[in-house]
């Protein structure tokens, strides 16, 4: 049994200008990867609008695209997409039903999304070789949770998703979990991640494959199971990126055989100087490598590890805790920096707020208040 599976795609700009008019020419360089396999997985991260859609209220982008790009990769030759991603709800529950009716029309299996909580947080099981995989699908909580009564993508739950692995372990051969999480343009995973996902391998998952960064990550073995940390942008065209890791990634192949897993990883170039999909040659695989390995050698190392988390934290201490003023604008902000404005946050407020967020209780308390607030 043969799987490949690849990142964020999302049509836009340039690449979004060449699917409209049929034009998947982006893809021919990785087309026979894609086609080689038994089964190809692909992150769809902006949702299908074929009616009058509203936008949620959210934090950042509401995306969207067309059935083209659904057709797209059906002709490029995924077989299956995954819909637990933090843009699957951006259109509503118009742009849900829009998207499985896509899928449904172009043959597409999914999985991580649905029309309900309930839908959302189907395993996908698919025999290939007279073996059975078990595809788990979830995503870190943001706007895109489905819940009782509306649609969307299902949650990182390590408790539910325990349970889940466990379920889906007696009853398939091979057990896939593929989650959407991390912070954006960081290159390793947080510790909590690792400790999650290494938590899943405890109990019963084969692989665990990990996107949403925008960036790619490395990978390590953890109990003879493989954990990749993030796989970058399959294809997600955007001005003013186009020069940087945004671009760069790589595709994951996994091949069981007799009960043994192999792996490889497939790197690539997207949407740099040319809106495509360019596999990278031999010369230019060796320095891509080289980047993953060194990655790696800090993933492995539980020090090292903490020591990065801690220098991206201190590198976003002050934009965060801007974040928490209750009056703000750029000007404010500019002198707050340089410690000529006071700030409106005081001690005691944010020793409440680190309570509030740190203990659980408090913690799941606070979310209900604010998805009240929010009507979610």
């Amino acid at each position: 049994m043969k799987i490949l599976i690849a990142g964020d795609f999302v049509p836009q700009d340039r690449i979004a200008t060449q699917i409209e008019t049929n034009d998947f020419g982006c893809f021919e360089q990785v087309k026979p990867y894609v086609q080689s396999v038994d089964y190809a997985i692909v992150n769809f991260e902006s949702p299908v609008v074929t009616r009058d859609a509203k936008p949620i209220d959210k934090t950042g982008p509401n995306l969207m695209c067309t059935e083209h790009a659904m057709k797209c990769m059906a002709q490029v030759g995924f077989k299956c997409v995954t819909l637990a991603n933090n843009h699957f709800r951006d259109q509503g529950q118009v742009g849900v039903e829009d998207t499985l009716t896509a899928c449904q029309n172009y043959g597409m299996d999914y999985v991580g999304g649905g029309k309900n909580l309930v839908e959302a947080q189907q395993i996908l099981y698919k025999t290939l070789n007279g073996q059975r995989l078990a595809i788990i699908n979830i995503c870190e909580n943001e706007w895109s949770i489905a819940g009782k009564n509306h649609g969307g993508s299902a949650p990182l739950n390590p408790v539910k998703n325990y349970y889940t692995i466990q379920e889906v372990r007696g009853n398939a051969d091979f057990v896939l979990v593929i989650v959407h999480g991390g912070i954006e343009g960081y290159q390793y995973p947080t510790p909590r991640m690792q400790e999650t996902y290494r938590f899943f391998v405890d109990a019963g998952a084969d692989a665990v494959v990990n996107h949403h960064q925008h960036c790619f990550s490395g990978f390590e073995e953890y109990h003879g199971k493989p954990i990749f940390y993030g796989l970058g942008n399959f294809c997600f065209d955007r001005k003013g990126q186009r020069d940087s890791n945004w671009n760069e990634g790589y595709l994951v192949k996994l091949e069981l055989e007799a009960n043994n897993l192999n792996y490889e990883i497939i790197p690539y170039t997207q949407c740099g100087e040319t809106p495509s999909v360019e596999l990278l040659d031999e010369k230019e695989k060796p320095v891509f490598y080289k980047k993953v390995s060194m990655i790696n050698e800090i993933v492995e190392n539980e020090v090292l590890l903490q020591n990065e988390f801690k220098i991206k934290v201190d590198s976003i201490y002050e934009y965060r805790l801007l974040a928490l003023e209750p009056i703000s604008n750029n000007c404010i902000k500019k002198l707050q920096k340089k410690h000529l404005f006071p700030r409106f946050m005081r001690r005691e407020q944010l020793k409440s707020m680190l309570m509030r967020i740190c203990c659980e209780s408090n913690r799941e308390t606070l979310i209900n208040v604010l998805k009240k607030y929010f009507s979610l």
